[in-house]
């Protein structure tokens, strides 16, 4: 009886569903499509029949008033075509009466701090890494305790292809992040695994771990977690290197505890960018020969006096005593911050550290740290 049940149900879903589909044909609804790809051009769309005013506007446009405003049909579908942009990973939004809103139609999102964005995706040289590549890892959300801050904190690790299976141990690249963000962003907006992914199938950089852990010592884990948060004051001393200090107590302990990793100098990396290169920085000069890989992005240092510039000076001798494999440093040359790291870059060569400093086009950007990601990525456990 039951399964009869079950099967008159799932059956009037069916025709409710054709029945559906016929109905909105017959009324000349038709799916809309957004964003569509042509030869030369993208179009956008967004069903709002009530609006007076609507405008497209896109990451790639220089400045918000060069939006681009949209036109309506009789069925309330407004329309923009756009030349195709070059080769990147954008984000865009619909300005509706005054009013920022995404592209209900494009299911490929991104969340950037509080701020979720539509995002589009445009195929080329550039973004070749951007797609899922055949053979994948996995990314996991990961609760460890973390003594030093004093709470259960959140991160996520990538794993390579094939890791479940193999009796191999691997390195780890720890991938920080930049104010505002947390441990979902180099995953989300950085497109860490399928660059891994990408790098790793082509032979282009060895099978490792990324761990990618929360970089703000006051929450456990991202906003969307609706967990409590603490408030620290960064110019109390004692809270000055917290989360610096649980990178090298809890976060590294645990991965070599509980993954199958190299726990060794030599097969461990650290890499961030922004406030993550700050941390950093500040990381591999407090613990010298702990990284041997050492990659900030889009920052540098401060000298505020004299003292500041020795105690920069007498660190960097010890981070030179203690040995590394790379130090390898970028920035864009209209990003902001672009002359601490041209400072940082003349720190380590006055002191004779050996080092790269990749400079590219553009500023304080997704674009350029997903580049340096490709870059600085096939250099590491070589």
């Amino acid at each position: 009886m039951k399964k009869k049940l079950i099967f008159s149900i799932v059956c009037l879903f069916m025709i409710w569903g054709s029945y559906a589909q016929e109905l909105a044909n017959f009324m000349g609804q038709k799916p809309i499509i957004s964003p569509e790809f042509k030869a030369d051009e993208v179009i956008f769309r967004i069903s709002q029949p009530y609006a007076d005013t609507i405008k497209l506007y896109g990451s790639w446009m220089d400045k918000p008033t060069a939006s681009v405003l949209m036109k309506k049909d009789k069925a309330g579908v407004w329309t923009a075509s756009v030349p195709k942009p070059k080769s990147e990973l954008y984000t865009y939004n619909f300005i509706v009466d005054g009013l920022a809103v995404t592209d209900a139609n494009n299911i490929l999102m991104q969340r950037d701090g509080t701020r979720y964005l539509s995002v589009l995706l445009v195929p080329g040289d550039v973004t070749a890494n951007y797609f899922e590549a055949k053979k994948r890892g996995n990314l996991a959300q990961v609760w460890y305790d973390s003594p030093t801050i004093g709470s259960t904190r959140r991160m996520y690790v990538y794993t390579p292809y094939g890791y479940e299976a193999s009796k191999e141990k691997y390195p780890v690249l720890y991938l920080l992040h930049g104010a505002g963000g947390d441990e979902d962003a180099w995953s989300t907006m950085g497109r860490t695994c399928q660059i891994m992914d990408n790098l790793i199938e082509k032979g282009l950089a060895k099978p490792m771990l990324v761990v990618m852990p929360n970089g703000n010592p006051g929450q456990q884990a991202a906003r969307t977690a609706l967990l409590p948060e603490k408030t620290y004051d960064r110019n109390d001393p004692k809270f000055a290197d917290l989360y610096v200090n649980s990178i090298v107590k809890d976060i590294v302990p645990y991965i070599e505890k509980n993954f199958k990793v190299i726990a060794s100098p030599k097969s461990r990396a650290l890499a961030g960018l922004s406030m993550g290169a700050g941390h950093t920085i500040r990381c591999t000069n407090l613990n010298p020969g702990f990284f041997s890989y050492i990659c900030p992005l889009s920052n540098g240092i401060r000298v505020a006096d004299d003292k500041a510039k020795a105690d920069y000076n007498q660190q960097f001798q010890g981070l030179k005593k203690a040995g590394y494999k790379l130090y390898f440093l970028a920035c864009g040359d209209t990003d902001f911050l672009f002359e601490s790291a041209k400072l940082l870059d003349k720190t380590l060569t006055d002191n004779g550290l050996k080092h790269t400093f990749y400079v590219t086009p553009g500023g304080h950007t997704w674009s350029n740290w997903r580049i340096y990601l490709n870059n600085f990525a096939p250099l590491l456990f070589k």
